[in-house]
């Protein structure tokens, strides 16, 4: 059992949040005030002592929990041999295991796969991007209303949430298209699923006369479920009809599974589940159970259309965080995790399903394996997004014990990432802890 939460944020959290705003740029955000001195699996203590349940995961970095053992002992074991060379320079085994494991376990088209590394998540879908218009000899991209690809120039014109990601950063970057995306709940055409015929694939005929022609688009890049969007996961015809309006069309498949990698979903990879092998595939967050790598793994042909020295940087491929991602994979594969978020997630959407009918605030209750959510609304009817209750119940959330995030391109979604080796005791606790915070702001 977790130990009783004193005032929070205590005394050394406190001190520390000052130091926070006098020296780190007002620009990073802190959704709590809880410092971290240590964390284990599901549980995170803080410099006072403070024990918080974790239903966020680092963002969906943790699915392997927090310092999974063999991953600690693996960092260690590297960093005792090699910190870094840069691998343009002199190469390092485990860089190329790592391309092969991935090429082996990630459901790209083709027989032969290659693979990059680069650090986060933005310079994965930065480096995808730029192959894909160097394969294809063509500028246009398509990405998705909802969708989050990151904060660099690209990613951000790529991402649709204008505030905080992209509110007073123009000009973007040019010849990037947006197009609706299968959010149900708030249908773009006010139409409603499975009779609705799929206006969101038919709307191509028209985007693709009025908009743009698709001789001019290189690739269509989209998240197989949508992270900061809000969860939003697309009916079972979606992504097989976009990935064959790119074959129809000749544009690059890229999915970016950044967020529902590595077991989340309760697949190895979220496009499994829609039975859809993309040109191109993004992958960061969880690969290395919180160490800074992303990649990019894709059918050979389009990955080596650059030329030696068009892609790559400094730290891709980092030979710690290399050694990190194969014990993480490893571990996920030996511990069964992809099992074991099916089966959170069917007792996460149970819970909250259960919260949905006693709650008219919860609006939408909705998810794929260990990745959850429920849209907040002021009215079911009308569906105006309850963004104040959001804030609220992330906030008391946290004073009970339970660090839980929003979503949402209208900030309305409560959304949950529990690292895959949380226990059923600590998982029934979180949702004790939510219900009874969302039973006092519905009132």
């Amino acid at each position: 059992m977790l130990q009783k939460i004193t005032a929070v944020p205590g005394p050394k959290s406190s001190s520390m949040l000052e130091r926070k705003n006098k020296y780190v740029a007002r620009g990073i955000s802190n959704a709590t005030p809880v410092f971290v001195a240590e964390a284990k699996g599901a549980l995170i203590r803080d410099v006072d002592g403070n024990e918080f349940i974790d239903f966020y995961g680092g963002i969906g970095t943790l699915n392997a929990g927090h310092c999974p053992e063999p991953v600690v002992a693996a960092i260690k074991s590297q960093a005792d041999k090699l910190l870094h060379t840069c691998f343009m320079v002199t190469m390092y085994e485990n860089y190329v295991d790592l391309a092969e494991k991935l090429a082996s376990l990630c459901p790209v088209k083709g027989e032969a796969k290659k693979v990059m590394f680069a650090n986060s998540g933005a310079e994965a879908v930065e480096n995808a991007v730029k192959i894909a218009r160097f394969y294809a000899k063509k500028p246009g991209i398509i990405s998705f209303e909802c969708a989050f690809h990151g904060r660099t120039l690209m990613t951000m014109s790529l991402t649709s949430k204008v505030k905080p990601y992209k509110f007073g950063f123009g000009p973007f970057a040019p010849e990037v298209y947006k197009v609706p995306s299968a959010y149900c709940y708030r249908c773009y055409y006010n139409s409603t699923y499975p009779g609705c015929g799929l206006h969101c694939l038919e709307n191509f005929t028209r985007f693709f006369a009025a908009e743009v022609a698709p001789e001019n688009i290189a690739a269509m890049i989209i998240e197989p479920v949508q992270g900061e969007g809000g969860f939003i996961v697309p009916p079972p015809e979606f992504l097989p009809g976009l990935q064959k309006l790119c074959e129809k069309h000749g544009i690059v498949f890229i999915v970016d599974e950044v967020q529902t990698g590595f077991a989340r979903t309760g697949k190895m990879f979220a496009v499994e589940h829609w039975g859809v092998q993309p040109d191109l595939m993004t992958v960061a967050k969880s690969i290395a159970s919180g160490l800074p790598l992303s990649g990019v793994i894709g059918r050979a042909e389009v990955m080596d259309a650059p030329d030696p020295g068009h892609i790559g940087g400094t730290y891709g491929g980092n030979p710690i965080s290399c050694a990190a991602a194969l014990a993480t994979i490893d571990y996920m594969q030996e511990q069964k995790l992809a099992d074991r978020a099916a089966k959170i997630g069917e007792m996460a959407l149970g819970r909250l399903r259960a919260m949905q009918e006693k709650y008219p605030l919860i609006g939408d209750v909705r998810g794929l394996g260990a990745m959850v959510a429920m849209e907040l609304v002021k009215d079911r009817k009308t569906k105006e997004p309850a963004k104040e209750e959001a804030g609220r119940i992330i906030q008391e959330c946290y004073k009970r014990g339970l660090i839980i995030i929003g979503a949402g391109i209208f900030s309305n979604v409560v959304r949950m990432l529990m690292p895959l080796t949380i226990t059923d005791e600590q998982l029934d606790l979180g949702f004790s802890i939510l219900e009874e915070v969302v039973a006092e702001v519905a009132g």
